[in-house]
């Protein structure tokens, strides 16, 4: 398979190079006719020369033209500068010739070009056909022709071998890819245009450029969902476009992303640009520290400058010439020659920048140094590789900035926690604060209930004191009337000695009867008044709520019953002496039956002695029901005691609901003050990345600007090769 690729290389270049041969020859044998010194055209320029795009073919017309007799002033040109550096092309070539003489007709010109050009692409044929044993003895020695300069007509086959892209599966599956639709095609449409907008491969909308470049990117972003498509990403695949097929150019890319740290430059979350800005700005302090301390007081950061090296190798940058080269080393050392370039950079321009400020900065680096190496990139490339750079220290940086990030993370998912615990904690305090004021109300509604029932207490107790004070009176009264009566049995013990009553006698024991029956009138009112608002207190205390503390009320309960037992036993005494009474009273009827005879006065005191018997018996029982009221009325108090000891365990759990209120709005105040504290740190990184983003904003504008003088600066890379192939010939 390595032997049938070969041969394929082989054949290629065989042919480019008899036609290069013959077009060189062909266009050096006109000038030498039509042009009578070849210093009269040293001086013209070449505006429209830019590098081959893929649709060049070996078989172009090539007529004179003012084109033809730029490129051979500028030959001779480069013929010259190869002169002073002849001992560079024999180290390389083994044994060259010396050039010793410069053009001086047009014969010499075109074997010196043809002698140079041959050397130059035998070189780099014998690396390519033997490209295994090459790449593995000879490593250094191939860098260092990376370094000068890889052949443009070259440059496509090169690449592919240094990262290992000729052969991928993928590009058997890149027209099927094609067929598919990609959700990133509005975003690549609308980019395509903002790519090399003034080159001619791509400038015009809809064309062949555009269209490779669209077909590529999506899709890449089919192969790799996760990266997707990435703004800069374009400016790498354009610039493959530029030298190979579509194809090949997807195979190249998806190496470079796989193997090349850039896929993790390029997703959405951008660790690994962040970790090369953090890097990049260590080697700035330890190199150039009055420059770091600078960027530092004028807040300048490595970001600012420095993102679009990382991602897109310094394309948007330098002119292309330029650009192409230190391509050419990336492909072949990787990201070390983009710290390498842009340290030498700052380090070329540390007196102009320590004179200026943040924005004289940006103009600086926008506008300045893209321009600062138009007469060619090997003064860069060699002071870049003066630069110190210490693999070893790079990794240990990469392991300071993981744990930084890692703490970083670690930060904001703490962050996130107290943002969740805030929430959870925020609708607590609504809950309690809910809760709080339906507890603030049942408190209110609870003293004004307990206002009431004092008033209505305060109301039963005067009650209760005027029905005391007409009990007392009635006692009084039922004690005049058990003297009465005392009187009257001794009244009658005397009467039964003596036969005669006096009528006085009668009458006053008839106007004692009648004062009896009204005191006993007002006793069943007063009773009865009592019956009923016992009653309504009963149903008042059964309304009240029964909350906690079962046990003391059941203890409480105990006692109450107790005194109810202890009322019913003297209740039940009471009714035992009535019996008694009524018994007593029956046999002293019997006794006295006989005896009561016709005379109506014996009759009259008879019939008051009954009565008076009688109202003894109903006095015993109007004690008894007035026992009965006082029991009642003691079980109201006792409900009345137990309702206010209710109201009382309320008012301590209120008093404690609005301790706890205020603890947890304490806590919530701290917990604000940890969020604004968060918040705070938000907007700062949010400020940071919009001033990123004005930072790229402003560079994209000055790429547009810049990407016009790119054409000039790609014919001359390209007459400079040439002009090295010929020298090295000659």
């Amino acid at each position: 398979m390595s032997s049938v690729a070969t041969d394929k290389v082989a054949g290629k270049l065989s042919s480019t190079l008899s036609w290069v041969k013959n077009t060189v020859s062909h266009t050096v044998s006109q000038m030498a006719s039509q042009v009578a010194s070849p210093s009269a055209s040293l001086h013209t320029t070449s505006p429209s020369t830019t590098l081959s795009t893929p649709a060049l073919s070996p078989s172009s017309p090539t007529q004179l033209s003012p084109d033809d007799l730029e490129l051979l002033a500028k030959l001779e040109e480069q013929n010259r500068l190869l002169e002073t550096d002849s001992k560079s092309l024999r180290s390389v070539n083994g044994s060259r010739r010396n050039s010793g003489s410069s053009l001086v007709s047009s014969s010499s010109a075109s074997s010196n070009l043809s002698h140079l050009e041959e050397d130059s692409w035998i070189l780099w044929g014998r690396i390519v056909n033997e490209w295994e044993d090459v790449r593995k003895k000879k490593e250094k020695q191939v860098k260092e022709l990376v370094r000068k300069g890889i052949p443009h007509h070259f440059r496509a086959i090169v690449w592919q071998l240094l990262c290992s892209a000729q052969s991928m599966p993928i590009k058997d599956q890149y027209s099927e890819l094609l067929k598919m639709t990609s959700p990133c095609e509005k975003l690549i449409r609308r980019d395509i245009a903002r790519t090399y907008p003034e080159h001619d491969f791509f400038k015009e909308k809809d064309s062949l450029g555009q269209e490779v470049l669209f077909n590529v990117m999506k899709a890449y972003s089919l192969v790799d969902r996760e990266v997707g498509y990435c703004q800069g990403s374009a400016f790498i695949v354009g610039l493959l476009l530029m030298q190979m097929p579509e194809e090949e150019a997807f195979c190249v890319f998806v190496k470079l992303m796989q193997d090349y740290r850039l896929r993790e430059l390029f997703k959405p979350s951008m660790a690994e640009l962040g970790l090369c800005m953090y890097q990049f700005e260590c080697m700035i302090q330890e190199h150039l520290p009055e420059l770091y301390v600078h960027f530092q007081s004028q807040s300048f950061h490595t970001s600012m400058y420095a993102s679009s090296w990382f991602l897109t190798i310094f394309l948007t940058t330098f002119p292309l010439p330029i650009a192409t080269r230190i391509f050419d080393i990336f492909m072949s050392e990787g990201l070390e020659i983009v710290f390498r370039v842009g340290l030498a950079l700052l380090q070329m321009n540390q007196a102009e920048l320590l004179q200026l400020d943040m924005e004289g900065m940006l103009q600086h680096f926008q506008k300045v140094i893209p321009h600062q190496f138009d007469s060619g990139p090997d003064k860069l490339i060699q002071a870049s590789y003066q630069v110190k750079y210490n693999a070893k220290k790079m990794k240990k940086l990469e392991k300071e900035y993981t744990t930084i990030k890692t703490k970083e993370m670690e930060e904001q998912v703490e962050i996130k926690r107290l943002r969740t615990e805030n929430r959870l904690l925020k609708q607590r305090i609504e809950t309690l604060e809910k809760e709080s004021a339906s507890l603030a109300d049942r408190l209110i509604q609870g003293q004004v209930t307990r206002a009431q029932e004092a008033e209505e207490n305060y109301l039963i107790k005067r009650e209760l004191a005027t029905i005391k004070q007409q009990s007392d009176e009635a006692n009084t009264k039922l004690e005049q009337a058990e003297n009465t009566i005392r009187e009257l049995q001794q009244q009658q013990q005397w009467h039964k000695c003596s036969s005669r009553y006096s009528e006085d006698f009668v009458l006053q024991l008839e106007k004692e009867l009648v004062q009896a029956r009204l005191s006993e009138a007002e006793s069943h009112c007063a009773l009865k008044e009592m019956q009923d608002k016992v009653l309504e207190m009963e149903k008042r205390n059964s309304s009240l709520p029964d909350e906690e503390n079962v046990a003391r009320l059941q203890e409480e309960l105990i006692a109450v019953k107790l005194r109810e037992a202890e009322s019913l036993m003297g209740l039940k005494e009471l009714r035992q002496q009535v019996k008694d009474l009524e018994e007593h009273w029956q046999r002293h009827l019997a006794r006295t039956t006989g005896r009561w005879k016709d005379p109506p006065r014996k009759n009259a005191v008879n019939e008051l002695q009954d009565e008076l018997m009688t109202v003894r018996l109903r006095e015993a029982e109007t004690q008894a029901e007035l026992k009965e009221t006082k029991q009642r009325m003691m079980e109201v108090e006792t409900q009345n005691q137990i309702n206010s000891n209710h109201l009382r365990r309320a008012e301590q759990e209120v008093t404690s609901l609005q301790e706890k209120v205020q603890y947890l709005s304490a806590q919530n105040k701290g917990l604000l003050a940890q969020l604004n504290e968060a918040k705070r740190r938000q907007a700062e990184i949010e400020c940071k990345s919009k001033e990123e983003v004005m930072a790229v904003r402003l560079r994209e504008a000055d790429r547009i600007a810049a990407v016009a003088e790119l054409q000039q600066h790609i014919a001359e890379l390209e007459i400079q090769v040439t002009s090295n192939g010929i020298k090295c010939e000659a």
